[in-house]
Formats: structure tokens, sequence, C-alpha cells
């Protein structure tokens, strides 16, 4: 249960894995969104176990977690960039999405996933969090339940969000107008500002003292 609720709550917030979801869903229905899904979680159960074994060590290794921190600025922006390029295209037809979607849901989840290092930030400080306030325990099978609800919450939250989003769009027509050209590339934008402050106020602001 702890493990749910707090990968539910964590997956809720509007991210990239939420909007590519999204629109494999506007285009070619709930069973693509299911194996793409399907394909983020296959990914997700590495990161959650090895981040809940090796958490311990990935916090004390200022290095490597720096350098995730400020790649995620920069992919960010390139997905920025990324979904405002095809806006021109997606306005004429959805060939640009079928290309990648020929390649299997399932894979471009797992491929996408494979990209979303903040995750090992994020699973590290939840996990390392959750063991040392004895809300979870990794001792022999129990880890294997927490792992097993972070992914079912994973999978929920998503399906949730992409649903509400889904809805959102029918209900407002000309708000799908803009969902490619302006708010989504706008969205990843506000998002690297914000993570640029965030890497700021961690690294750096301090060395000003």
């Amino acid at each position: 249960m702890v493990g749910f609720l707090v990968s539910f709550v964590g997956s809720i917030p509007l991210g990239y894995l939420n909007i590519v979801g999204f629109e494999i869903y506007s285009k070619f229905g709930m069973n693509s969104l299911f194996f793409f899904l399907l394909g983020i979680i296959s990914v997700e159960v590495f990161v959650i176990y090895f981040t809940l074994i090796f958490a311990n060590s990935l916090v004390n290794n200022k290095k490597l977690m720096k350098a995730i921190e400020i790649f995620a600025i920069f992919f960010l922006l390139i997905l920025a960039y990324s979904f405002y390029s095809h806006s021109n295209q997606s306005a004429k037809n959805h060939d640009y999405l079928e290309k990648y979607v020929m390649y299997s849901p399932f894979l471009i989840g797992i491929f996408l996933n494979l990209l979303n290092f903040l995750q090992v930030p994020f699973w590290t400080g939840w996990n390392l969090y959750l063991i040392n306030s004895n809300y979870i325990s990794v001792e022999r099978k129990l880890k294997y339940f927490y792992i097993v609800g972070t992914l079912i919450g994973t999978f929920l939250g998503m399906i949730a969000l992409i649903l509400s989003l889904h809805s959102i769009s029918k209900s407002i027509g000309s708000f799908t107008e803009y969902v490619m050209p302006v708010i989504i590339p706008l969205f990843f934008v506000v998002l690297a500002v914000f993570q640029m402050y965030k890497v700021y106020e961690k690294y750096f602001s301090s060395k000003k003292d």
C-alpha cells in the first residue's frame, strides 16, 4: 500500500511520459496505451529495485546526482523543441506519430523511460525516506511486495491522468488545437526552468555564502 500511494501520487503530475501517453491514447486508443505503459513499468521495476538496494550509496554519490539533474534540464528543452518542431506537421497529418508507433508502443515506453533519468533521484530519495522511517522493509520477500505496489500505482496513476486529459480535450475543443504547438512545448520549458532553479539552489547557491 505504501508503494502504491507513493507511485500513484508521483505519477499524476504532468511529465513527458504522460504527455506522450496522452498523444498515443488520443490517436490509437486504449490498446496502444496499455502496451506503452507496460513498457514504462518494465523499466521502472529495475530502477525501483536497484535504488531500493543501493539507496544509501546513490545518495552519497553527489557527482552522479548532480550530473543526472543537470542532464534533465537539457533533456526537457530537447523535448520542448521536438514537440514544437512537429507542431506544423501534426496540424496537417499525424504521420510523424504513426511512424514511431509502428515500432510498438511497448518499445516506445521502454525507450522513453530509459531516458527518464530523473526517476533515479526521485526513487532514491523516497526509498531512503521510507526505509529510515520504517514505513517499508527490504528484508527477504517484503521488498517485492513494495515494488509490485509501486508498479500498480504508476500504471493506474498514469491512466487516470491520461484519461482526464483526454476528457478535458473533448470538452474543450480549442484545447487540442494548442496542445502540440503551444501547451506541451511551454510546459517542458517551464519544467526545465524549474529544474534549473532546483539545481542552482542545491549545488551552487551555497557556494556564495
